[in-house]
């Protein structure tokens, strides 16, 4: 399993009662297949994967693997704060079809490196999946460093990292390390076209869930070296990076979806998108549609 090029980290939609919408699930795994995705994330943190039920997490996984059809890899959002939870978890990712899981550093508990090691390699071990690190400092608390990705990297069944940390020099300490079947992905949007350029072999993005097109083609562009390209249509692209960040993650995504006719709200804690942001939620809307409208790709249905 090599994860590489444009994966999308999907939301997951809910219907108007709160339940998940399986109809609109189906329907944006067709339209990320449809506009040329690499692979999709299910139940990753945009996913809300702490507010899903197992039985809620066994059918998002279960619809997403029988909708793709084996056309690209499906990847499962697997980490928890605990060692034995995750390699649960993994082996329920791995009984459902997922072809690989993606295990962020264990939120919270904020463990050394060497615990860092240590789950990795038992979850890589014990969890029945090729994994893909995750590491997103801001959000977990915890950094997991290049010397411990070094070494990691090493374990024949750890195939990558998804590094939301967007400075160019450990971007490209990373990339160095790259062979042996372990790749390395950006993990935020707006710095992915320069750790491409850089030698990242590929993005998990949150814009691509409404633009997917669009992103694939700044993958494209960025993974082939044409930097003048890449920058111009990732100046294109800016506000929606920037908007995705405005509220927590996955509020703006998700009124973008809604905005498009796929789901509808979030689960508490999180809340829909505050009124101050609605008209610039509006303005993005737009924009989407003037983007997945560029030459070479089939336009936006509404």
């Amino acid at each position: 399993m090599h994860p590489t090029g444009l994966i999308t980290a999907l939301a997951t939609p809910f219907d108007e009662a709160g339940a998940l919408d399986l109809d609109a699930w189906r329907r944006l795994l067709q339209w990320q297949l449809s506009a040329g995705v690499e692979g999709v994330v299910v139940a990753g943190s945009t996913g809300e994967a702490s507010m899903l039920e197992d039985a809620e997490y066994d059918t998002l996984l279960r619809v997403a693997v029988e909708t793709v059809d084996g056309r690209v890899p499906v990847l499962a959002g697997t980490g928890l704060s605990g060692t034995a939870r995750t390699i649960a978890q993994t082996r329920r990712a791995a009984a459902a079809g997922a072809d690989a899981a993606l295990v962020v550093t264990p939120p919270y508990v904020r463990p050394g490196q060497a615990g860092l090691l240590a789950h990795y390699r038992a979850v890589a071990e014990q969890g029945g999946l090729p994994v893909v690190l995750y590491n997103v400092p801001g959000r977990t608390g915890c950094d997991l460093l290049l010397e411990t990705v070094a070494e990691l990297a090493l374990h024949e069944r750890i195939v990558g990292i998804k590094e939301a940390v967007s400075d160019p020099q450990r971007v490209a300490a990373l990339v160095a390390l790259r062979g042996h079947g372990f790749h390395v992905l950006g993990g935020d949007d707006g710095s992915a076209s320069r750790s491409m350029l850089a030698g990242a072999e590929g993005l998990v993005s949150v814009g691509s869930n409404v633009a997917p097109s669009a992103y694939r083609r700044l993958c494209d562009l960025a993974r082939a070296g044409d930097a003048v390209a890449a920058a111009r249509w990732d100046a294109r692209l800016a506000p929606l990076h920037d908007f995705c960040g405005i509220e927590s993650n996955p509020v703006p995504a998700k009124a973008l979806l809604q905005r498009l006719g796929i789901g509808h709200g979030l689960r508490l804690p999180l809340l829909p998108l505050s009124a101050r942001h609605q008209g610039e939620a509006e303005r993005i809307a737009e924009l989407v549609r003037e983007l997945e409208t560029h030459p070479g790709r089939e336009p936006l249905a509404a």
